[in-house]
């Protein structure tokens, strides 16, 4: 009698997951070293090149003297392995970014990583002409790579814990698996995770190489058209030319991207994997239509902000100026709302027109609130806030009508039953967050209000926050070490959220 053999493992699903993520960034980093062959930099070229050599022998090394050893079991073993993606693999990544610039240290090169994996994207160099156009690439490329891993850490590893704003509508507790998916693949969690990987890697390629498509035909120049179209969906911000002002596309260029941002929004823009029943529709997702009520209505009062100071000045506006303030408001707190930080080249000609100054409390605002829910965005996310809101409005109309019962739970079933105390909690675990980080960075001596627009701009993972919230721009290249570790530990948490930090102490993951 034939005795059937189990299913061998997959070399790939025997190698560890920290491990794959190496040889996949090692494997990026030769795409920066071929263009800078291309443009003659052979010391730029040689710096990624053995880099990416080097990192590639090590996975090998430990592959092989890994390779008789069973995959570790549990989803919560994938989320220290993405909090080891945010804070260890930097140190690589760095690597040769210092080598190539050679005139910077290597906490500033681990810095400049860290936000970029993180999709913060904070200028640690202000002048684009000290980075070298392959640097230029390889930051943009971390960022986008950076964006893809939440993207698929969201449906693989945080839907299933019940993290990440799925703790608003999960029936599981914050950090425990749930049952089914999670429960059904305890044996080999990464199944989930190859298939995601899988499903949504050439969306997200796809996308990203249509931008940059339009970018050129809109006349933009290559290695800005590619950057920009990486830095959207991955809302990283990061330009080498400084920003839109820099852009050869004009309003055209930023109509595209204004137009891409919209996957930053709702995870229905893009996917159905963590949809639940009666949201499988954009027009009836909460978090796109809150979305786009906030960047509507901020932007009115913005452009009724503009005009109302032109008229105080006496100053007149033709319909032109008109229509490129509309425009200019609407995409700059479109970019801030999904944590992008792309700031439109109409933003400061609406300023000067009206002589007021940058409206930085707003921004920090929008930066706050963030994007939806297992998207690339950071922030509180749009989910907590409809959770939020739909509590007070109950909470109000208790007060006018004691006995009343709502009805509009039959409406809303995404949100769970305790969805808005779980939003509440995390809300004041994220300020209690940012004003930790307030008082360490005034400790490092950092002023206040510096330091609490650089608190924000990590925590929400929008660094060009950094430089427009305030008067004058923030030289971060200018602070302490002491104050850029503080700053790199911000950035971890607002990517990967307090919840998921505070699941990883479970004395589960340990005993495994």
């Amino acid at each position: 009698m034939a005795v059937a053999r189990a299913p061998k493992i997959s070399v790939i699903r025997r190698l560890p997951l920290f491990l794959l993520i190496s040889a996949v960034v090692s494997l990026a980093m030769w795409i920066p070293a071929i263009y800078a062959l291309a443009l003659d930099d052979h010391p730029t070229s040689r710096s990624f090149f053995y880099s990416g050599l080097v990192g590639l022998f090590l996975v090998t090394i430990v592959g092989l003297a890994t390779a008789s050893r069973q995959p570790r079991r549990g989803t919560l073993g994938q989320l220290a392995v993405l909090l080891g993606s945010l804070t260890v693999l930097p140190l690589f990544l760095a690597v040769p970014v210092h080598d190539a610039l050679g005139n910077t240290t290597f906490l500033n090169a681990y810095f400049d990583m860290v936000s970029a994996i993180t999709t913060t994207g904070a200028d640690l160099f202000p002048d684009p002409e000290r980075l070298s156009a392959p640097v230029h690439l390889w930051r943009a490329l971390v960022g986008w790579m950076g964006g893809l891993l939440m993207w698929i850490s969201a449906a693989a590893i945080l839907a299933p814990l019940s993290l990440g704003g799925f703790e608003i509508t999960a029936r599981g507790q914050p950090g425990r698996p749930v049952s089914g998916v999670a429960q059904s693949e305890r044996v080999d969690p990464r199944g989930r995770l190859l298939r995601v990987t899988a499903t949504l890697t050439p969306v997200y390629a796809s996308l990203t190489a249509v931008i940059w498509v339009l970018l050129l035909i809109a006349g933009e120049k290559g290695l800005t058209a590619i950057c920009h179209a990486m830095s959207v969906m991955a809302t990283s911000g990061i330009s080498p030319v400084g920003g839109l002002e820099g852009s050869t596309a004009g309003i055209t260029g930023e109509a595209i991207l204004f137009l891409f941002l919209f996957f930053a929004l709702s995870r229905l823009t893009f996917s159905k994997d963590t949809a639940t029943t009666g949201y499988s529709r954009l027009d009836h997702d909460p978090e796109f239509r809150i979305g786009l009520m906030i960047v509507v209505g901020v932007a009115a009062l913005l452009v009724f902000r503009v005009l109302a100071g032109v008229a105080e000045i006496g100053g007149q506006v033709t319909g032109l100026q008109t229509l490129n303030v509309i425009w200019g408001m609407l995409f700059t707190v479109m970019s801030f709302l999904t944590t992008a930080g792309f700031e439109s080249a109409y933003w400061n000609d609406a300023q000067q027109l009206s002589g007021l100054g940058t409206p930085g409390l707003v921004l920090m605002g929008l930066a706050l609130i963030g994007g939806g829910v297992a998207t690339t965005a950071g922030g509180v996310k749009l989910l907590r806030v409809y959770a939020l809101y739909l509590n007070g409005a109950r909470e109000l109309d208790r007060l006018i009508h004691p006995s009343s019962v709502s009805g509009a739970g039959g409406g809303n079933r995404r949100i769970q039953s305790q969805g808005a105390f779980i939003a509440w909690v995390f809300l004041m675990m994220f300020a209690l967050t940012l004003a930790l980080l307030d008082v360490v960075l005034a400790a490092e001596g950092v002023g206040f209000e510096r330091a609490m627009v650089l608190s924000v701009a990590v925590l929400s993972t929008t660094g060009p926050l950094i430089e427009l919230a305030t008067d004058l721009p923030i030289r971060l290249i200018d602070l302490s070490a002491g104050a850029k570790l503080t700053m790199c530990a911000g950035m971890v948490i607002g990517r990967l959220e307090t919840l998921a930090i505070i699941a990883l102490i479970t004395p589960a993951l340990w005993r495994d």
